[in-house]
């Protein structure tokens, strides 16, 4: 069983959950969402594997996962990154996002998403248990496909891109 950091509204961490029965129950946690831009300006995108618990299948960003401590870590998020998608490159903070979206299957993600940023070049070599596939796409290539395709996507990927701009 995983256990993932619970949060208040505030992001003060006020327990832990196991992961699957946070996301039934709909409890708020602290969660983070990795975007990689490559020199060409283009967004990395990462198909989930269907095997996902949920949102198997849909394109979203290059890495997501949970903190499984209280600190937010860069270092942790680099190693998830680098499990994810084979990928380790320098990241920055973007800002925080918090939401409360379904995601199918009666999951519910309620979160406060810490976004990271990096720029790399680098081949990504995608674990196939996490992301079946990858693509580049412009912000404006992501962003009209999005409008046209919306049920192809992750839900926080479209809350995301509406808040934040890279």
């Amino acid at each position: 069983m995983t256990k993932i950091l619970l949060v208040d509204e505030q992001d003060k961490p006020i327990g832990y959950g196991d992961k699957l029965a946070v996301h039934v129950a709909g409890l708020r946690h602290r969660a983070f969402s990795v975007f990689i831009v490559n020199s060409a300006g283009q967004c990395l995108l990462q198909k989930r594997a269907a095997g996902k618990y949920h949102s198997g299948g849909l394109w979203s960003n290059a890495c997501c996962g949970h903190f499984e401590t209280p600190k937010v870590s860069i270092r942790a998020v680099r190693r998830r990154l680098a499990e994810e998608m084979g990928l380790d490159c320098d990241l920055w903070p973007a800002g925080i996002v918090a939401y409360r979206v379904p995601v199918g299957q009666g999951l519910v993600e309620d979160e406060i998403n810490h976004i990271f940023i990096g720029l790399s070049d680098q081949e990504p070599r995608p674990d196939p248990q996490e992301a079946a596939a990858y693509r580049y796409l412009s912000p404006a290539e992501l962003r009209r496909d999005l409008s046209l395709n919306p049920d192809r996507y992750s839900e926080w990927l479209k809350i995301i891109l509406a808040r934040i701009d890279f």
